[in-house]
Order: C-alpha cells, then sequence, then structure tokens
C-alpha cells in the first residue's frame, strides 16, 4: 500500500521522515521512548487470529489489546491457521490500527513458523490452508535444487507480505545427524555442504535481492545446532535437553550458520539445547554467552537481532497441561535471574514471553542498566524501520486472497512436491499402466480412480499402493505427540499388514519420512518404495504412474536398523553402520 505519512506527523513524529538514515531515525525514536514502551520490545510471544479484546485459550495468553496496550508489546509469533488470506490480512490491520492509536504509534512485527506444507504442530509448524503447499524443508533438500529452493522462498515471501507477515521463524539449518530427532523433517538433512547451499537460497527468496520493505526478515535456527540430542530426543521437553558431542563434531554444526551469516540471514534464535562436555557452559543456548556472544557476536561477527527461544523464563501451560520453563542448566534460577542470564549472554528478545514488567524490576533495581535495553533496543527498531512498517504497516485486504494461494503458486507447490518424491526401490512395478486396477490405502479412492480402476481387496488388484508415515513413539501429553520421537522401527503389526497385501498382490509402499525409517523390513517385501517429505495422493501418483518424474534424493541416510542408530555418534553424519541406504540416492523412473 501507499505511503500515508503526513507532512504534520513527520512534525510530530520525526522518525517517520524517510529521508532520514535508519540510524538517526532509530534513535530519534529511542529518545522519546519511556523505559516500559522499551521494556515492551523485548518480547516476542504467541497470538491467534480473534477478537482484539479476546484472550487465546490454547496458550492462555492475554488479549492483544492488553498485549499492546498494557504491556507495550509490538511482536507478535502468529499462530495457527485461517480459512483465507483476507481474514489474516484483516486481523493485522485491525492489530495495525490498535498499534498505531498507542503513544508512540509503533508498528507491530508479525512473525511465523513454516507455513506452507503438511505438519502441524502448534509448537514448530502450521498446515497450508489457503497458502500454496510444498513438501518439507527435507523435501526441498530432496530435490538439490538451490534455483527451486529460492523460488518457493520467493513465492513464500509474496505470500507472507500479502497478508502482513514480516519474519519468518526460519530456516532451520541445523544438521539431521541424530537420526531420532523430532526436529529434522524442517532442516535441509545431514550434509553441512548441502544445508548451508540451500539454507542460503531460502535466505535469499524471502529477503530478497536487498532488504527492504519487500522483504521478510529471516530468523535462521537453532544456533549454533540443534542436531545432536542425546538419544534424538527434543529439548522442548527435560528428558532432551542435553546436547552431546561424543565426535567432536561441534565446529561441523556451525558451518550453514556461517553460510547464513554470508548470505544476509536478519535474526537468529538460539537452541533449548544444553552442551554437554564441551568448552561451553552446561546452559541451555539461550543463555550461553560463549556461545551467543563468543561465538556468534565476536566469531562471526554477526549484529543482527537474536532472539531467544520460546518459553525459556516462565513455565506455561499447553493444552491444559503444565510445562516448566526451558530453563536447561538454569532450573534452580528465579525467572528475573533467567531474564538477566539471557540478557548477558548476548540475545536481544525473549520468544514465547510476555512479562516486561519482570525487566522493569531488573532495571528498577540496577540489575540491568537502561544501555544495555538501548543496545538492543536499536536492533529491534532497525528491524522495523528497515521493513517499511513504519511508512507502510497495513496490506490490502482486497488483494490478500489474489496472492495468497495463486494458481502459479500452487502449482509450483505441487511440481516441488512431485520432484522430491525418492525412489528407493523398483522391481519392475514402475511406472504402472494406466489401466492397472488399484487397491489403495492412505491414498483418497476418488484421487486415485483418475489412474486406474480402484478395487476393494489386494486380491482384485493388479498393484496395491500403500501409504504409511515413518514410525514413532507415543508419549503422555497431545502435546510431546506432536513430536516425533523414539524408535524407528515400524510396530510388527504394520510390517505384518504389508507382508500380507505384498504376498496377494505386488504392492508399492510409500513412506511419509519425517524421520529416517527403518525400512528394512519393508523393502524385502515390497515390489518398489518410495519416501516423500510431504506430497499429495495426486503428486505421488503422478510419479508412480510415469506422468511425472521424481528424481528426489535422499538428504540423510536411511539406517538398517535401530541397533546401528543406537551404536552412533549423534554430532557424526553419515555415522550409521551399513546404511540400508546412502544420502544422495534416488532411482529415476
Amino acid at each position: 500500500m501507499a505511503d500515508t505519512t503526513t507532512v504534520d506527523q513527520v512534525s510530530e513524529r520525526p522518525w517517520l521522515d524517510a529521508e532520514l538514515p535508519v540510524d538517526e531515525r532509530v534513535q530519534l525514536l529511542l529518545d522519546e521512548m519511556t523505559i516500559e514502551e522499551k521494556a515492551g520490545l523485548f518480547f516476542h510471544t504467541m497470538i491467534a487470529i480473534g477478537d482484539l479484546d479476546e484472550q487465546d485459550p490454547t496458550f492462555a495468553t492475554p488479549s492483544a489489546r492488553e498485549f499492546v496496550d498494557v504491556k507495550k508489546m509490538t511482536h507478535f509469533n502468529l499462530l495457527g491457521a485461517a480459512p483465507t488470506g483476507r481474514e489474516i490480512a484483516a486481523w493485522q490491520n485491525a492489530l495495525q490500527r490498535l498499534a498505531a492509536s498507542t503513544r508512540l504509534g509503533i508498528p507491530v512485527t508479525l512473525s511465523t513458523d513454516p507455513r506452507h506444507s503438511f505438519s502441524e504442530n502448534p509448537g514448530a509448524s502450521i498446515l497450508a490452508g489457503p497458502f500454496s503447499q510444498w513438501p518439507e524443508t527435507l523435501g526441498l533438500a530432496a530435490t538439490r535444487d538451490p534455483d527451486l529452493v529460492e523460488r518457493f522462498a520467493d513465492i513464500a515471501r509474496q505470500e507472507y507480505t500479502a497478508v502482513g507477515l514480516r519474519v519468518a521463524l526460519h530456516p532451520q539449518v541445523d544438521l539431521a545427524t541424530e537420526p531420532r530427532w523430532a526436529r529434522q523433517t524442517a532442516t535441509f538433512g545431514e550434509d553441512a555442504e548441502l544445508a548451508g547451499i540451500l539454507g542460503s537460497a531460502y535466505i535469499r527468496g524471502f529477503q530478497g535481492a536487498s532488504f527492504g520493505p519487500g522483504s521478510v526478515s529471516t530468523m535462521t535456527k537453532h544456533f549454533p545446532g540443534g542436531g545432536p540430542q542425546k538419544d534424538g530426543e527434543d529439548p522442548h521437553f527435560a528428558y532432551g535437553r542435553e546436547q552431546v558431542y561424543p565426535g567432536g563434531q561441534f565446529e561441523l554444526h556451525l558451518k550453514p550458520f556461517e553460510d547464513a551469516i554470508a548470505a544476509g540471514t536478519r535474526q537468529m534464535m538460539p537452541y533449548y539445547g544444553m552442551p554437554v562436555g564441551t568448552d561451553h557452559e552446561e546452559v541451555g543456548f539461550g543463555f550461553n554467552r560463549s556461545v551467543i556472544t563468543g561465538l556468534l557476536r565476536e566469531r562471526f561477527g554477526f549484529d543482527g537481532l537474536v532472539c531467544a527461544d520460546w518459553g525459556l523464563i516462565n513455565d506455561a501451560k499447553i493444552f491444559g497441561q503444565p510445562f516448566p520453563a526451558r530453563a536447561w542448566g538454569v532450573e534452580d534460577l528465579s525467572p528475573r535471574e533467567r531474564m538477566r542470564k539471557v540478557l548477558d549472554a548476548g540475545a536481544d528478545q525473549f520468544g514465547g514471553e510476555d512479562c516486561p514488567e519482570l525487566l522493569l524490576e531488573l532495571v528498577a533495581d540496577g540489575s540491568i542498566s537502561e544501555a544495555r535495553l538501548d543496545v538492543s533496543a536499536r536492533r529491534i527498531l532497525r528491524e522495523k524501520f528497515e521493513l517499511g512498517l513504519f511508512e507502510n504497516p497495513f496490506v490490502d485486504e482486497d488483494a490478500a486472497d489474489d496472492v495468497v494461494g495463486r494458481a502459479d503458486f500452487r502449482a509450483a507447490g505441487e511440481q516441488a512436491q512431485r520432484a522430491s518424491i525418492t525412489v528407493l526401490t523398483n522391481d519392475h512395478a514402475l511406472p504402472f499402466a494406466a489401466a492397472t486396477k488399484l487397491y489403495v490405502e492412505g491414498i483418497d479412492a476418488e484421487t486415485a480412480s483418475a489412474y486406474g480402476e480402484v478395487v476393494a481387496t489386494p486380491a482384485e488388484a493388479d498393484l496395491a499402493i500403500l501409504r504409511l508415515h515413518a514410525p514413532f513413539e507415543q508419549r503422555e501429553t497431545a502435546f510431546e505427540n506432536f513430536f516425533h520421537a523414539g524408535s524407528l522401527d515400524f510396530p510388527a503389526e504394520v510390517v505384518a499388514h504389508v507382508r500380507e497385501v505384498a504376498d496377494a498382490v505386488p504392492t508399492v509402499v510409500d513412506v511419509l519420512a519425517d524421520r529416517p525409517p527403518i525400512l528394512e523390513p519393508i523393502t524385502d517385501v515390497a515390489a518398489a518404495v518410495t519416501v516423500n517429505w510431504g506430497a499429495s495422493g495426486s503428486a505421488l501418483l503422478d510419479v508412480l504412474s510415469g506422468r511425472a518424474s521424481g528424481g528426489g534424493r535422499l538428504p540423510f541416510d536411511l539406517p538398517r536398523s535401530m541397533a546401528a542408530v543406537e551404536a552412533s555418534r549423534p554430532d557424526v553424519p553419515f555415522d550409521t553402520a551399513d546404511p540400508l541406504f546412502r544420502f544422495g540416492h534416488g532411482l529415476t523412473l
């Protein structure tokens, strides 16, 4: 939308003068801010679409009005899907009007977890909904195509900016070196060089050729690399707090972040995990001065915004269940002490927190100086100015639906789904002929009927196609079960069912590989095996029938057994003994 700043507004608020250098505008605004208004900048928490006066029941957060008017907050992570782009745009405009009505009129910055794929995890990703739908990041890695990755990110940038989303809480350039780790679906896989190349392309697509009003700022995560989790457990939870380096590969995990910094990433998120057995303090990375200041700021020269991962300070309830703060290694500190340690480490914002009153207490008792607040406040405000939010905080509601989910964007996403599908084995079963009688599981029968005659039993079929999900263990709470962890072995009943169908008819098994499953019991009996990283039924059938070529290549090794996984070193890539399929494997039909 056009700049609507008036001469009178510039006279009253000189920082609105777009002709001035950004640093000067930042200082003009900073000079006018109260300590309460500065404190509000430091908190970047969850918010959901809805009435601005209503609380969010899922995460038990205050209303938007309380966030903005009372707590003076201006950074929010948008939760949940919305039916239409226009609905998001209209809500964001209402939120910006609320922000504009405050004393200084500082615009809101909205961020989001990935929302273009097939994942639904309230702590990590959002189903595509009205947006174009693409494979998971592992699928982008399976294409081995930096141009495709940059094209995806450019499309996502256009869809995000159409509805007012200006910070991407991604890319995730961690290395997937522990096969059991729950978060690897959003990574570029196991290889440091590939993760650096594709992560850089991703950043270029979101931020554009030059950073400015048309950009989406990327918050690369999780510095200094979140892959080497002990036993592959996730540090959202206390049992997954330890990050270990028995292979001495701490440095290797830094490489994709170094590449991301060279590509111009604007923001960085340290991980929850606490390093064990390294030269660094055994506290979570968000509290870790030698990591944030020593490595990120001083060694790599990063002067962008550092936002601590969500929920380091206070205990919380999620879906009604209590979860402790992810204050790993500093559990004995009070919330105020944890907050001070995060700031002393060199971070600028507290993700998932909404307690500026604690920060104000730290300033009031002299624990944190206002000069220290100003260091981070300058970085935070600089982002808002460079994104053009002070000139154009509003978006065009009428145009939002024309951009979000645009036909050519959807077509590009569907093509990427097909291109990422990886064929592991094929015993002359593929491609199948148009007249084939198909028995399908995990694919809508109406969709499959466009590719052959769908029959009710394996005995009637010429070919069976079964879609499975990589295995994971059930945990105690709903929130934990969004993070797929534990054994990579398929349950005995799943293997028995595949064998039963394969005994009756040649069978193709396709597996959604959000983690690397143990496939040997499947490859032993199936006529063909494929893996996908988020693909519709029609995208899969296009490849299996030969209407489109897949061509995906594995972004990680597929281990042969859980014994090999358990014996491998979590920080070392390609460390499982005698893998069933190697990184880069993939057949062309």
